[in-house]
């Protein structure tokens, strides 16, 4: 691992290891609200604002992350509104936000091939000040994924609910847009703009292969996240490929090998589930046999205190454990 002696590598290393930590936490709820392709939209904004940044003469990564947010932010208040669909909102970031990056580095001199760069992730252009950068943010969106998870989650599993319940949907979901902003344009460096929707997402997918519930799901996930891109940093150095293209490949291996295995999983634990049958069921089922079974015509007939007589219609039924019976030939039926 001498590689990591190299201060570069290191730094990279870091930023990678963030960006794998809060891609899947932020990815958790895109996934859950089924806007798997937000990642994408968002990355061609901030291509944006790369371009405005190489205009200007700015620092890139700031001025991504600026209108990164103002364009996701402006496109949930029009879809939240109802004068823009969620489809609609999404080809406006694509291609609006492509187009405007494409045109302002022409215009800045520099010409589209200092974008490939911010598109596909570059190591050797991670800098001190974008590991801080990217420090600060990942730290903001760690915590606030996980600390307004119980409110987050009702949001995108149910926001009618979540509205009935008093919960601020309107602010909420845009707090999941902001962070989905925040991770796409802090991982231009190592993941790429076009990528990093993919380390948002197939993390996701492989954890939800692997295990059932939601916060099991969610550090699944970022335990992936972090894996693949610790793999995908180290793979780009030794193969000499570009780091985002290596990480979203190892994403996607291991999304391939949580297949199968998750299907073993689950088949254990069906077995398991109907060999230890839950206790509370268990004296239910118990409950409901016993009350239905069939009756001896002695424990009826006849009435002792324990079993009184109930007219019904032109016949009269017996009360016995809460459940009237009435006779039928040698036996009781239930009624």
């Amino acid at each position: 691992m001498s590689v990591f002696a190299l201060a570069f590598m290191q730094r990279a290393l870091i930023a990678a290891l963030l960006s794998g930590f809060m891609s899947p936490a932020v990815g958790t709820y895109i996934v859950q609200r089924k806007l798997s392709l937000l990642g994408d939209g968002l990355g061609h904004v901030a291509i944006a604002g790369v371009g405005l940044a190489l205009l200007t003469g700015w620092a890139p990564t700031p001025v991504a992350i600026v209108i990164c947010v103002v364009g996701a932010v402006s496109i949930e208040l029009l879809r939240q509104s109802g004068r823009a669909p969620a489809d609609v909102g999404l080809a406006i970031l694509f291609y609006g936000g492509l187009a405007t990056g494409v045109l302002l580095a022409g215009i800045s001199g520099q010409g589209t091939g200092v974008l490939s760069q911010y598109l596909f992730g570059s190591l050797t252009t991670v800098s001190m000040s974008d590991v801080a950068l990217v420090a600060m943010m990942a730290a903001i969106v760690i915590i606030l994924s996980l600390g307004l998870s119980p409110q987050l989650f009702a949001v995108c599993a149910d926001e009618e609910f979540a509205r009935s319940q008093g919960l601020p949907v309107r602010a909420l979901e845009i707090c999941i847009v902001v962070m989905a902003s925040v991770t796409v344009a802090v991982s231009m460096r190592t993941v790429g703009l076009l990528l990093v929707s993919a380390l948002m997402v197939v993390p996701v997918a492989a954890a939800n292969n692997l295990v059932t519930g939601f916060y099991r799901s969610m550090f699944t996930a970022i335990g992936i996240g972090v894996v693949v891109s610790f793999i995908g940093v180290t793979g780009s150095y030794y193969w000499n490929t570009a780091s985002g293209a290596t990480i979203v490949v190892s994403a996607i291996a291991v999304f391939a090998l949580s297949w199968p295995v998750g299907s073993v999983l689950n088949r254990r634990r069906l077995a398991r589930s109907q060999r230890i049958p839950d206790p509370e069921t268990a004296r239910d089922n118990a409950a409901e046999v016993a009350a239905h079974r069939p009756v001896d015509p002695s424990e009826l007939v006849g009435d002792d205190g324990n079993h009184p007589r109930i007219q019904h219609g032109d016949h009269v039924d017996y009360l016995h454990g809460n459940h009237r019976h009435a006779p039928h030939g040698d036996h009781f039926d239930e009624h």
